[in-house]
């Protein structure tokens, strides 16, 4: 231990329960907690809101889903599914027939997932071409935009 470090704590000022419960949580503190960051990082995945705009069209079988979004696994689209069904986003329907058939749904909660996000949704397909202009431009030859390492750096 350094010389002059105490073994206690010597500052307590705002330590008092009562001075924490007082405060309201600010809105990064409220994002912060598990149960939002948990959710936000679900929804900021690369399948989530794929999925819930394909529900927002109607019930889905599986097969039709996973034919429909280009790219996943069907173990990938399990668990997306899963989640969304656990967070309340998603409603998953067992029909009892040979062979087993399951539908899926937006829930009441889900659908307001979907208004929420149509916007964001429809302003990515709308921009899309100039997205990838402007990426296929930062990574050309003709404008490189790298950061030089201390070892280009002039003068050093």
């Amino acid at each position: 231990m350094e010389e002059g470090t105490y073994l206690s704590p010597r500052h307590s000022q705002g330590t008092n329960q009562a001075d924490e419960t007082a405060r309201a949580p600010t809105r990064v503190e409220q994002t912060q907690t598990g149960e939002i960051r948990d959710l936000l990082d679900r929804l900021g995945d690369k399948w989530s809101l794929l999925v819930v705009e394909l529900l927002g069209e109607g019930t889905h079988r599986f097969t039709e889903l996973r034919r429909e979004i280009d790219g996943i696994s069907q173990r990938m689209l399990t668990l997306t599914l899963r989640h969304l069904e656990r967070d309340g986003l998603v409603c998953r329907t067992v029909h009892p027939v040979v062979p087993p058939r399951v539908d899926y749904d937006l829930t009441p909660l889900g659908t307001t997932l979907l208004d929420a996000v149509a916007p964001l949704v429809a302003w990515t397909r709308d921009h899309r071409d100039e997205i990838a202009r402007a990426r296929a431009e930062y990574t050309s030859d003709a404008n490189p935009r790298e950061i030089p390492r201390p070892a280009d750096r002039v003068g050093r």
